[in-house]
């Protein structure tokens, strides 16, 4: 019997209990309906939640979850995306034309990462957010096991130690 289209029909991704540690690269993903692919090749920089209101709609959840992934280990494989949430100057952010999956965020002009949507990739149980972000919008109900919290972003000037934080984290579990 054929599932009905609009049930889940992906098989279990979320593999509990795994850590950064324990991802394959390269790893692949795709959209909802599989017209785009994408493809890490290089290790995570950075894991994040954002509970600004701009990402509880754009991802119609409470939050949006990024992966900080370096540009250079990051491609489209399959598939074309264009523009979609606000067509500001600095960020754009990729959706699948067809089902409108939001899968990643560029910055420009490019600052040397891709912010890609986690739960686009084939195994998401390695996956949890190091920093959440814009705290002061979070809905009251809302909990992470994130490390760090910020009320907005984290000064520029913070990154660097967040990464290093992060990659502490990684190589220990």
């Amino acid at each position: 019997m054929k599932p009905l289209p609009f049930l889940c029909d992906h098989p279990d991704r979320a593999g509990g209990g795994k850590r950064v540690s324990d991802l394959k690269l390269p790893i692949e993903g795709e959209c909802r309906c599989g017209k785009v692919r994408i493809r890490i090749s290089a290790p995570p920089m950075l894991t994040m939640a954002c509970h600004c209101t701009g990402c509880q709609r754009m991802s119609a959840s409470a939050f949006s979850l990024s992966v900080a992934i370096p540009s250079a280990g990051f491609e489209v494989i399959a598939g074309e995306t264009v523009i979609g949430g606000l067509h500001g100057d600095m960020s754009k952010h990729h959706h699948c034309d067809w089902c409108k999956s939001w899968m990643f965020t560029r910055i420009e002009p490019d600052m040397g990462f891709v912010n890609v949507r986690p739960t686009m990739l084939e195994d998401t149980g390695w996956f949890t957010p190091f920093i959440e972000t814009y705290t002061s919008e979070k809905l009251p109900w809302v909990t992470t096991p994130a490390e760090h919290s910020f009320a907005t972003f984290p000064e520029m000037s913070a990154y660097g130690d967040l990464i290093a934080g992060f990659a502490r984290t990684k190589a220990t579990g």
